[in-house]
């Protein structure tokens, strides 16, 4: 306004309106002078009006009737020039203001005129037009005459005022109604006298209403009336009017001032009364006419739709239900149904256009279609507004495609005249060129069943722009390009979709913040107006659940019929795209809504889109059939009848196989399938939490599709693109091959974000995935093809996602995953156990809160389906399940705590059966734990350790395993002794517990070993596993667990109870001991050829039985030295004997066993425990240690090979043990008598042992068997030690036994393949040990003998028994039963042979028995004297012993033993003989003096021949032993001759005599030629028979009469020789003569010589006259000897001849000769 007020414009305008004034008097001054007066009158009038008021302009305006006059009468000339003046002043007038009410009304009239006069039409519609718009000074009449001027004008002829005209109308119309709201603005704050109405009964009544609403109301009641074709009542003077612009006046209105009509009753009550009525007047002839109908058979051609109208019409319905809904709830309902009968398919093509536009426009409106659904479908008795446009729309949709063509009638009819056959078939092979032509652009279109409809794109998504709502100028129905229609219905459906769920969407957040809140409020402190107001919040949120609900279940049929039918047309991606988007936002709305049946339908929908068609998954066929609603068969049918023909556009990506039991050929997959699956993967991934139970769907679905495509699970279940050994039969293109890793993405992303589903979704979920497996798992029984592993795969990514409430799904979760453990398909299994292990081991790595040490539940709960799968056999599975242990100790052995017994279960839980691999991978996982986590695990578990540990011993699969898991029990013993403190707390601790709990319920603790302490019981666990490895069928097995037992129970045994050792002893060892006999004695003999695979074993070795040996005796030796060196423990338990006893009865039936390798060792058990020194009392310390380490001998050979695991010998002597004793322990007292009866059980056991070992087989045959010489000979040393014991109480008795036993020993032959090992060489004079040992015994009792007492003494005779019977060996060796045996120099040495029987050799004795022969010289000069000796006739039986080999001489089989028999009996008689005299007058030794005297003879006068190599040394050395034997009898007999019997000596000296003519011979043989002849030894004869014959007074006439018998004898073969000689020497002239006649000639002459000189040395009176006389009558035969030619014997005749001198003068006395 600023700009028309101020001064400068007032000014101006008053300078104009001069100006206007002047121009038009200028004008009117010829033709019109009133008007030019009126014009100067005017111009002083301005003058004055300016001059005298200040406010110009106000003054004007009261003066504005005169000051416009002039111009009006300028008007009224009708002069085109003036009246242009006239009207633009007017104009400047108007635009400042200063016109008046009644200016106005006059300036109107005057335009009346002109207008009737058809004057400067534009000019005067702008006049009016600045007029009414500039202020509101017209009113009521003035103002409805300028409107019907306008309305006038408009339908003149010319075009251009006509439009103008129609704009100003519009523009006046607009103006009239703003003027209403800027009234009610203005009036707003002040409050209204209420008026009452009455009744509304005249609608005229307007008197409440205020001028500018008055002439609104007016204004629009006549625009009513002339739509109506009624005259109106307001605007008087219209002529003429058209229904379309009064329609479009209407709708102007309604559209722009709706708060008019709705805040004033009298404006809604015309739109009830006068609007609506007309609407639905004018739409009768479109809701009558039928299409098709002829046209001319109808009489009113009115009937016809007239398209502007109509299009009009419904453009005023939209307003309407747009605007005044509310007001007219019940008009609207007939609006809308009208609508949706428009869309019939025998409506005109263009009233269905116009009508679908119409619907468009409503459904982008969600709140308005919410009222719908409220006002219409939710209440009893109304029709269903809001599904029957939903329905209509889908119907609309499928008539487009069911009646192909009838949408282009006008085209068709114009482009071909009619609509013809062919132009049907052009229109439906156009898609089919458009597909060939790959390179050109596809147009986007549906197709289906050959119905091809392009889509164009006719709208921005959420505004409902129409095109044909807006062809306001067109007057006839405009031609619909195909597609049209179809376009718009399609985004009316996406729009209607996308409004409701959004609406929905946003509403349900608001509701659920909102109860949030609200629950916090009453959370807190709660008063009763929060109450209240909750409650009023919930019953709001039931009425908006309600609307929200009824609007789903109404329009989802229709939308899903319509929706699938245009997903199974549609052919452009990115349609596909926006009807997969709509379905997937219903069916997420439904599932937010839980409207179950709906949601699983859209889903069933996407599901369906996604398979090939005609694809056989039940899932989706049954909810369908469900589904197909009776009320849309069509429909129905389509949903379910996919036509293949539709598919004929549709590129195909992927051709695979299905999964289905049968193999079905293959089947293909387009893009749009692929399309539809990312779609399904969306809705799963966004919307998982609402899916329910319709995983199902969702999952089957994904998992044939995976299974299509060729997806493979990987690790951790994620599914990568790889196709198994299934065949070529998957083609995928290299479009869907990029999509390929997209899809598993997002398939792998969908199960990851299980994690944010709320816990019900997520047992659908799991349930949805097992039900799938179980349907998997069916398919693949009974064949091998491959399974499907998608749902395993999934269960497996869902639980790694949800670790952190993994308690709430892992028993359906695992359990299901057992079920497919168990599934015989390798595949399906191998993954059940992948998917399964994965989760045990994630779930025990996962960081849980409170951590898993804290929650042993969980812990357990996690470890125990791992344990469930040791009950299944498939050993894939068990491998898996080891591999996962082994992996689980690795990460997390250090906090398994109470699940080690479920872990160690696993390992125990592998049977012998299960193979190789298995069992390794199992003790792989014990070996760890063993190294590693002993220390970490609970102490009550460490007994399963051992169990498991020894398991594996037991296991015969792989041998390596057993022995190393008997290492592990090694290394556990040793775990248990260095931790051995801590682990007793421990389990005393868990014990306390377990007992209270046991009392508690009654009932008593049970466990293995329970008497004895917890920490006990381990170790007794321990052992008693060992014991059951120590007879293991195989060898090397029992051979390291006996020493592993042994080791163990040797190394830790001193941490146990005392009293715990009775158990080990009985339970443990004594038990071991029993199995072990057992089972040797049963063992088989038959010869094992090789020890598997080519590995030869020892001969020692191939039979089952010699291995049963080895085991025997390892055991056998653990215990007897357990006994060695814990006797001290064992010995105060009490039953300590009767244990000595079992041990000594094993100990014996070893010994005694056919096996030479068990008996040897048994013995040496037996010596091990004889070791023992009974612990000493202080008192009592023995001054000298009783020997008793006896060496034990190094057995060579065979023995070697199998040499125990360690020696026997003690290394510390008996006093450093008698020591250690002392110091450690208290020396434990035992009972001298208890002590005795140990050692006599031992003494008996070894007489049995010995008298069985040693008794000759009564039959004998190649299978003989006899005792080994090392066996003998350990037999034999044990006794000195246990004689150490039993000396006291050893009787005659005993003694005879034992002589018994050494007899048999010594007299067991060898076996002749041995006999190179034992044997010493012939030539070597060496003792077997055997011997030694045997003689060892007898010395060591000889010397207790010595020094014990008197009673003691009368075992010597025994023993000197004893030794003679051995000296008796070296001539006669001892027979052993009937065997065979061969003499040593026999025996085959080089060949032995294999397969022969053995051949048994005889000892060589010699040596042995020439030094038991030793042994008696020594043990006889010690004990000659004794009284024993001499009272049981030792020295006679000596003698008789000697005499064997002495008479042999020669023929003994060693030389040594005679010449030793000769010093011996030398010695014994030197000692003997005394001892003899002294006792001849008791008659002693009667007997023995014939035995003497007969030894001598068979010894000098021996039968036995010498050897024919015998040197002349050697037979000197042997003459001189003769001799020596002859100097014994002249030094120690003869002397004594009266103390010694007289026959005796008469032997004697006849034997001498004998000698001393020995070797003359009368019969001059050849043979005694041979006899060399023993000069020394007759020599000594000869002098010792002279000596004792002359030198002695002669007791008896019977011995002088010997001499001299003797002589004479003598002398007469001295002659006798020497003749012959000179006889032989005269015949033989110049030869020489033998040797040997040589030889005895000279010693004939030199035994002259000797004699004479004998004789001359005697006293005479002895000598005897007639020996005188022979002597001398030697004399001339001697001197007959001189002429031989031999020196030698020169030189003895030599000799003879001197003494003769003597002879040469006769003696004193002459007294005859003898007698005296």
């Amino acid at each position: 306004m600023s700009g028309t007020s101020s001064p400068e414009a007032v000014k101006k305008l008053l300078e104009n309106m001069q100006g206007d004034l002047r121009g038009l008097s200028l004008e009117c001054r010829k033709k019109f002078p009133p008007v030019k007066e009126a014009a100067e009158s005017g111009i002083i009038k301005v003058k004055t009006i300016s001059a005298r008021n200040t406010d110009v302009l106000a003054a004007l305006k009261e003066n504005s009737s005169e000051v416009v006059q002039p111009f009006l009468m300028g008007c009224g000339t009708k002069e085109p020039k003036i009246t242009q003046l006239c009207l633009a002043a007017i104009q400047r007038l108007m635009s400042h203001e200063v016109v008046s009410e009644a200016a106005a009304g006059n300036i109107i009239n005057m335009l009346w005129q002109l207008m009737e006069n058809s004057l400067e039409e534009l000019k005067l519609l702008q006049t009016v037009l600045v007029l009414l718009t500039t202020n509101t000074v017209v009113h009521d009449e003035a103002l409805s005459k300028a409107i019907v001027l306008c309305f006038r004008l408009h339908f003149t002829k010319d075009n251009i005022t006509n439009n103008t005209a129609a704009a100003t109308v519009r523009q006046v119309v607009t103006v009239v109604f703003e003027r209403v709201v800027a009234e009610d603005e203005r009036y707003k704050d002040v409050i209204e006298q209420p008026v009452t109405v009455q009744g509304n009964s005249n609608r005229r009544s307007v008197s409440t209403l205020k001028p500018c609403a008055k002439d609104a109301y007016m204004l629009f009641q006549d625009l009513c009336q002339l739509v109506n074709a009624d005259a109106p009542y307001w605007l008087v003077g219209m002529t003429e009017m058209t229904r379309t612009f009064g329609l479009e006046l209407l709708e102007s209105v309604l559209n722009d001032f709706p708060q008019v009509f709705l805040q004033h009753q009298e404006f809604s009550f015309l739109l009830k009364e006068r609007v609506c009525p007309l609407v639905i007047k004018l739409f009768s002839p479109n809701i009558k006419f039928r299409q098709g109908s002829s046209s001319s058979s109808s009489p009113a051609p009115v009937e016809k739709p007239y398209f502007p109208i109509c299009m009009r019409l419904l453009r005023v319905v939209s307003v309407l239900i747009k605007q005044f809904y509310s007001l007219l709830v019940t008009e609207c309902e007939i609006f809308l149904s009208l609508l949706v009968k428009f869309l019939d398919a025998d409506k005109p093509q263009w009233l269905r256009a116009v009508a679908v536009e119409s619907i468009h426009r409503l459904c982008v409106q969600p709140q308005l279609l919410r009222s719908f659904c409220q006002f219409y479908d939710m209440k009893q008795h109304s029709t269903k507004v809001f599904r029957d446009i939903v329905n209509a729309l889908g119907s609309f949709i499928q008539s487009l495609f069911l009646v192909p063509n009838t949408g282009n009638t006008s085209a068709t009819t114009n482009q071909t005249g009619g609509n013809t056959p062919g132009g049907t078939a052009s229109a439906q092979t156009n898609p089919g060129i458009l597909g060939m032509g790959g390179g050109a652009t596809v147009l986007p279109a549906f197709e289906y069943r050959g119905t091809w409809i392009p889509i164009l794109n006719v709208t921005v998504q959420g505004s409902a722009k129409a095109t044909y709502l807006e062809m306001l100028d067109k007057v006839e129905p405009p031609t619909i390009p195909e597609g049209y229609a179809m376009s718009v219905a399609f985004h009316c459906l996406l729009d209607l979709v996308r409004g409701i769920t959004t609406m929905i969407e946003g509403e349900l957040g608001q509701a659920e913040t909102d109860g949030q809140t609200m629950t916090e409020t009453t959370l807190s402190p709660a008063q009763s107006s929060d109450q209240q107001s909750v409650s009023g919040q919930t019953d709001k949120e039931l009425v908006s659940r309600a609307v929200w609900e009824e609007m789903v279940n109404a329009c989802w049929c229709g939308l899903l019929a319509a929706l699938s039918l245009l997903l199974d047309a549609s052919t452009d991606e990115a349609a596909t795209e926006n009807i997969l988007k709509a379905e997937l936002t219903m069916a997420a709305l439904c599932g937010k809504l839980g409207l179950v049946t709906s949601r699983d339908a859209f889903i069933t929908a996407i599901c369906k889109g996604s398979l090939p068609p005609h694809y056989a998954l039940t899932v989706l066929n049954s909810t369908t059939a469900a589904l197909s609603n009776k009320t849309y068969s069509i429909q129905g049918q389509n949903v379910q009848m996919i036509s293949p023909s539709s598919e004929s556009h549709q590129q195909v990506v992927a051709v695979g196989q299905p999964l289905a039991l049968q193999p079905q050929g293959t089947v293909m997959l387009t893009s749009k399938n692929i399309q539809c699956m990312r779609t399904l993967l969306n809705l799963a991934h966004c919307h998982g939490a609402v899916l329910g139970t319709s995983w199902q769907l969702v999952l089957a679905t994904l998992q044939h599709l995976v299974w299509i495509l060729g997806l493979k699970p990987g690790v951790g279940g994620a599914l990568k693109p790889g196709r198994a050994v299934e065949g070529p039969s998957t083609v995928l293109t290299t479009a869907v091959m990029t999509d390929l890793p997209v899809i598993s993405n997002i398939l792998s992303r969908l199960f990851e974000s299980s994690q944010y589903l709320d816990d019900v979704s997520l047992h659908h979920l799991i349930n949805a995935l097992c039900s799938l497996s179980l349907e998997a798992m069916d398919m693949a029984y009974g064949n091998n093809k491959e399974p499907s592993l998608f749902a395993v795969a999934k269960l497996l990514e869902t639980g790694l996602v949800n670790m952190h409430r993994i308690e709430i799904l892992w028993r359906p979760l695992t359990g299901h995953l057992l079920e497919v453990c168990q599934h015989p398909n390798s595949r399906m299994r191998e993954w059940g156990a992948e998917a399964l292990t994965s989760l045990i081991k994630a779930g025990l790595t996962f960081n849980h809160d409170p951590p898993l040490s804290q929650n042993q539940r969980l812990q357990l709960l996690l470890l125990n389906p791992l344990k469930e799968l040791s009950n299944i056999n498939h050993p894939d599975i068990r491998i898996k399940q080891l591999e996962c242990v082994l992996q689980i100790l690795q990460s997390q052995g250090d906090s398994l705590g109470p699940g080690w017994p479920l872990v160690l279960g696993v390992m125990g839980a592998i049977r012998s059966d299960q193979g190789e691999s298995l069992i390794r991978t199992a003790f792989q996982c014990l070996q760890l734990v063993v190294t590693d986590f002993l220390p970490t695990m609970p102490c009550t578990c460490l007994q399963i350790v051992v169990e498991v540990a020894g398991s594996f011993g037991l296991h015969n699969q792989e041998l390596n395993i057993s022995l190393t898991s008997i290492g592990l029990l090694w290394n556990i013993s040793d775990y248990f002794f260095q931790r051995g403190e801590i682990i007793e707390k421990e389990l005393n601790k868990e014990e306390a517990v377990l007992q209270k709990q046991a009392e508690e319920k009654g009932v008593m603790l049970n466990r293995p070993f329970h008497p004895a302490p917890p920490f006990d019981c381990l170790w007794l666990c321990l052992y008693a596993k060992l014991g059951e490895l120590c007879v293991d069928p195989r060898p090397a097995v029992r051979k390291s667990a006996g020493q592993t037992l042994f080791s163990t129970i040797g190394a830790h045994g001193t941490l146990l109870q005392h009293s715990t050792w009775h158990t080990v002893i009985w339970k443990v060892l004594f038990h071991l001991l029993d199995r072990v006999r057992e089972s040797s004695t049963t063992a088989d003999k038959e010869k094992i050829e090789s020890g598997g695979g080519n590995i030869l074993i020892h001969h020692s070795r191939d039979t089952a039985e010699k291995q049963w040996a080895e085991t025997w005796v390892l055991t056998l030796a653990g215990v007897a030295r357990i006994f060695n060196t814990r006797r001290y423990l064992l010995q105060p338990l009490g039953d300590f004997s009767k244990a000595w006893d079992v041990l000594l009865d094993h100990i014996q039936s070893a010994a005694l066993s056919k096996n030479n390798e068990v008996s040897l060792a048994a013995l040496k058990s037996f010596q091990e425990i004889l070791q023992i020194v009974s612990p000493v009392r202080d008192s009592e310390k023995p001054d000298t240690l009783p020997a008793i380490n006896v060496s034990v001998p190094v057995v060579v050979g065979a023995m070697t090979a199998t040499s125990l695991g360690r020696s026997f010998m003690r290394t510390d002597s008996i006093g450093e043990r008698i020591g250690r004793y002392n110091a450690s322990e208290p020396p434990v007292i035992t009972d001298e008598i208890e002590d005795l009866n140990l050692w006599w059980a031992a003494w008996n056991t070894w007489y049995r042992i010995g008298s069985e070992s040693t008794k000759p087989p009564i039959t004998c045959d190649k299978l003989t068997f006899i005792p080994s010489q090392p066996f003998l000979t350990a037999l034999i040393q044990i006794f000195p030690a246990l004689y150490q014991h039993i000396k006291t109480g050893f009787s005659m008795d005993d003694l005879q036994k034992l002589g018994v036993i050494l007899h048999g020993a010594v007299s067991v032959p060898i076996s002749s393949d041995a006999s190179p090992f034992i044997l010493p060489s012939y030539t070597e004079a060496v003792l077997t040990s055997l011997q030694e040992a045997v003689l060892t015994a007898l010395d060591v009792l000889q010397k207790a003998i010595c020094v014990g007492s008197e009673n003691m003494q009368i075992m010597y005779p025994a023993i000197f028994d004893q030794l003679l019977a051995f000296v008796e060996f070296s001539c006669k060796p001892p027979q052993y039963g009937q065997l065979e045996t061969k003499h040593i120099a026999n025996a085959k040495y080089n060949q032995i042979q294999l397969f022969a029987p053995a051949e048994w050799v005889a000892l060589n004795y010699v040596p042995f028995a020439e030094r038991s022969l030793e042994v008696v010289v020594d043990l006889y000069q010690k004990t000659a004297c004794h009284k024993a000796v001499v009272n049981e006739k030792v020295l006679q039986n000596v003698i008789k012993t000697l005499r064997i080999p002495l008479s042999l001489k020669y023929s003994c089989p060693s030389e040594s033993t005679w010449k030793l028999a000769v010093s011996s009996l030398l010695k014994v008689l030197s000692i003997g003989l005394p001892v003899a005299r002294q006792h001849a007058s008791s008659g002693k030794f009667d007997s023995m003096w014939p035995e003497l005297a007969n030894t001598f003879e068979d010894f000098l006068f021996t039968k036995s021949i010498p050897p024919d190599n015998l040197s002349i040394q050697e037979f000197q050395r042997n003459e001189s032993i003769d001799v020596e034997v002859v100097q014994l009898i002249s030094t120690e007999i003869l002397p004594y001759a009266n103390f010694i019997p007289k026959e005796f000596v008469g032997q004697i000296m006849t034997m001498l005599n004998k000698g001393s003519i020995h070797s003359q011979s009368s019969s001059f043989t050849e043979a005694e030629i041979d006899i060399r002849m023993r000069e020394e030894f007759s020599k000594i004869c000869f002098e010792t028979l002279l000596q004792f014959s002359f030198s002695n007074k002669v007791t008896t006439p019977q011995e002088g009469y010997i001499s001299r018998m003797a002589l004479s004898v003598l002398l007469k073969r001295s002659q006798d020789v020497l003749h012959r000689y000179i006889e032989d020497e005269r015949l033989s002239g110049k030869c020489p003569l033998p040797r040997q006649q040589v030889t005895e000639i000279i010693f004939v002459l030199k035994a002259v010589s000797t004699l004479i000189d004998s004789l001359k040395k005697t006293q005479p009176e002895n000598v005897d006259a007639n020996t005188w006389a022979q002597v001398i009558a030697l004399y001339p035969t001697l001197v007959e000897c001189i002429s031989c030619s031999s020196s030698e014997v020169c030189s003895a005749l030599k000799e003879a001849l001197v003494p003769f001198k003597d002879f040469m003068q006769p003696p004193a006395s002459k007294v005859q000769n003898g007698e005296s």
